[in-house]
């Protein structure tokens, strides 16, 4: 027996059948018996079904192995004092305490290989739990069930179905349906896909068997042509081309040629033709934005061709003017040559001059030169005025005489109105209903005239805006002359006159009243100051007002500076600096600027970003500039006329190359580099002997002799 109580624990085997007592059925019994097979898993559908009203939920019975009832085999061989049976086991209380908590029934005389399933018996109660909290789950998921109905009970109503089903039902049995009613809504459950059932199939089957009998779709309103187009008018790109997107019958009208004509006449393309000269507006609109964007990015990289338009070798340019695309040049022969850039040869006819007072000799130098859209002026240094007609020829239409030399010339920018200063006399010269020309009014200045401008789209007599040192005056023709503007000791500087508007840049004391120089800007029609803008110490040498976009205003100084004001602010909103001497040029547009210096450079801002795109250098100071979508025409007239030894050696055209002046013609419409276009001389033909021999060395990247 002592032997025996010696042995260690991990030599006792349980029983598998839980029958012997411990150790004592291990020796009577050493082979190992195998261990039942485990029950086949129930389904946990079986596990978890919810029980039946009305009963209560009881916990399963264990599964039996043999004659005796556990949870599961014991599989740990192992001896606990004081759990076996005797008097000092305590089996029998633990047994009966299992029965009342629910537990499974131990037989008495259970070893301690029966007690390892105790702490699965202790995990009962939670999974009790939750085996009730499945089965509330599944009844919160699961629909509720209707109880049966009864014999006595009244018959139920079947479930109401949308309401466009029930539309299409009445229609397809040939019911009118309610007008009244509102229109059916599709459930916002209910998924909108056509196929989802045989509802949605019935219904869309039924659209689109409407859609093939009527011309209108089933969702549109009947409406006659005129009035649709009416209200398709109001619309843009964009809209039309949501629009063309709803069916076929507004595809129709959002493509109609008047739409889209009326679209390309709001955007300023086209302005010259009529409905019936494109086939298809809408592409002749998305063409012209095409090509608009080709243009600016040209603008922005110089990309295009550049030119020279030289006339006569040896001849000094005295002054250059530009319209539309044609060049109008004076020269110290004073002949007057035209180009016409729009075309690729840059043909230059001569404007026959009226010989002067002194006979037939050679003319003297040309002065000044102006052209529009149809007259063409010149006046010369000897007092003599030539007008001439852009569509009869060469011959001057009109022509009259000064005495003294000519110090301003204006012509009306769509009139045919010409406006001259010599002295201290302005003269204005007009032709009337038959076509001759006479002269409406001539008024006397105090002081010797420095600007002089033509207010354009003027109905009726002619208006005038003249400066002359420190007055600025309103001339009207059959009405005295009126002082617009004088202020004693403060000269006008710069003078740009628009319709109804009049801007002059004020020279101050400066130093002596610490007022800066400023522009003015005057109502023509009230004849008073609308604002004063500009706070720079230097003078402004150039204004431009009449090109520019409403309410805006660019200004050169001398200060070397470029700015545009907002007239409505009365402050600037852009300054730029790149000249290394005076301002003397300026245009813009709505996205860029175009200066010209004293020095010859010319510069291309881009107006937003306030950045210099590009620039080109000459050698004399740009006077002249003109741009549009896709040219641009700048003039540099030398100041000296007469330059030293040109009297000399008349002969020799060579001589005094550097000294002539240069008018430069930009095509940005050609794709190609500025650098690599072809001159106009290594265009040419050569069949004339005079000319453009001198510049035969230009001539040899691109010629052959």
């Amino acid at each position: 027996m002592a032997v025996r109580g010696l042995r260690a624990p991990s030599d006792t085997l349980a029983c598998p059948c839980h029958g012997c007592e411990g150790a004592e059925g291990s020796q009577r019994d050493p082979e190992p018996r195998p261990t039942p097979p485990s029950p086949p898993p129930q389904p946990r559908s079986a596990a978890r079904r919810s029980p039946e009203p009305g009963r209560a939920l009881r916990p399963p019975s264990p599964p039996s192995y043999g004659d005796h009832k556990t949870t599961a085999p014991a599989r740990t061989p192992a001896s606990f004092p004081g759990t076996g049976p005797g008097p000092g086991g305590g089996g029998t209380l633990w047994r009966r305490n299992a029965r009342a908590r629910g537990a499974v029934s131990v037989p008495r005389r259970a070893g301690p290989a029966a007690m390892a399933a105790v702490p699965a018996e202790r995990e009962r109660p939670r999974r009790q739990e939750e085996r009730a909290g499945g089965a509330k789950r599944r009844r919160r998921e699961e629909p509720p069930q209707e109880p049966p109905e009864r014999p006595g009970d009244a018959p139920r109503e079947a479930p109401a179905e949308p309401g466009y089903l029930a539309l299409a039902r009445r229609l397809l049995a040939g019911g009118a349906p309610a007008r009244r009613s509102p229109p059916p809504a599709r459930p916002a459950a209910e998924p909108a896909g056509d196929g989802a059932g045989d509802g949605d199939d019935l219904l869309g089957q039924l659209i689109r068997d409407l859609n093939e009998i009527n011309e209108v779709p089933f969702f549109d309103v009947q409406l006659p042509y005129e009035l649709a187009l009416k209200i398709f008018q109001y619309l843009g790109k964009a809209e039309l081309g949501r629009c063309a997107q709803v069916s076929r019958t507004w595809k129709i009208l959002a493509e109609d040629e008047v739409l889209w004509y009326r679209l390309c006449q709001e955007e300023g393309y086209l302005l010259d033709m009529s409905i019936s000269d494109h086939s298809c507006w809408k592409l002749a609109l998305k063409n012209c934005r095409a090509r608009e964007h080709m243009l600016k990015t040209n603008w922005k990289n110089r990309v295009g061709a550049v030119s020279q338009l030289h006339y006569e070798p040896g001849r000094v340019l005295c002054d250059a003017h530009c319209c539309d695309g044609v060049v109008m040049a004076g020269y110290s022969s004073g002949e007057v040559r035209l180009w016409d850039t729009r075309t690729w040869d840059y043909a230059a006819p001569v404007l026959a001059a009226v010989p002067g007072p002194g006979g037939a000799g050679a003319p003297p130098h040309v002065s000044f030169v102006r052209i529009n859209s149809s007259l063409a002026v010149a006046a010369h240094e000897d007092g003599t005025v030539s007008v001439w007609s852009l569509l009869l020829g060469q011959e001057p239409i009109h022509h009259f005489q000064h005495n003294q030399h000519i110090q301003a010339l204006a012509l009306a920018p769509g009139g045919a109105v010409v406006a001259t200063a010599s002295g201290f006399q302005v003269r204005l010269e007009s032709p009337d209903d038959r076509g001759f020309w006479q002269t409406p009014g001539t008024f006397e200045i105090q002081k010797l005239v420095n600007f002089l401008n033509l207010v354009p789209d003027v109905t009726g007599s002619p208006v005038a805006v003249a400066a002359a040192e420190d007055i600025v005056y309103l001339l009207k023709a059959e009405d005295p002359g009126r002082i617009l503007h004088s202020v004693y000791g403060q000269p006008v500087t710069c003078l740009d006159v628009a319709a109804h508007e009049a801007a002059f840049g004020i020279k101050t004391f400066g130093w002596l009243l610490n007022e800066p120089n400023q522009i003015l800007l005057y109502n023509l029609e009230t004849n008073q100051c609308v604002t004063k803008v500009g706070n720079s110490i230097g003078d402004f040498s150039c204004v431009n007002l009449h090109s520019s976009p409403p309410n805006m205003l660019v200004a050169g100084n001398k200060d070397r500076r470029v700015r545009v004001f907002d007239l409505r602010q009365g402050q600037a909103v852009c300054s730029v600096q790149g000249h290394q001497l005076g301002v003397c040029a300026v245009r813009m547009d709505e996205w860029k600027m175009v200066s010209g210096g004293e020095e010859g450079l010319l510069c291309v801002w881009d107006r937003r970003m306030a950045t210099k795109l590009w620039e080109m250098h000459a050698r004399h100071p740009v006077r002249h500039v003109w741009f549009n979508s896709h040219s641009l025409i700048t003039a540099n007239i030398p100041e000296e006329k007469n330059p030293r030894g040109s009297s000399i050696t008349e002969d020799d055209p060579s001589l005094h190359r550097k000294y002539r002046g240069v008018i430069y013609s930009y095509d940005f419409s050609v794709d190609q580099l500025a650098v690599d276009s072809v001159l106009p001389i290594c265009r040419s033909s050569y069949d004339e002997v005079s000319g453009y021999n001198y510049n035969i060395g230009l001539a040899v990247p691109y010629d052959s002799i």
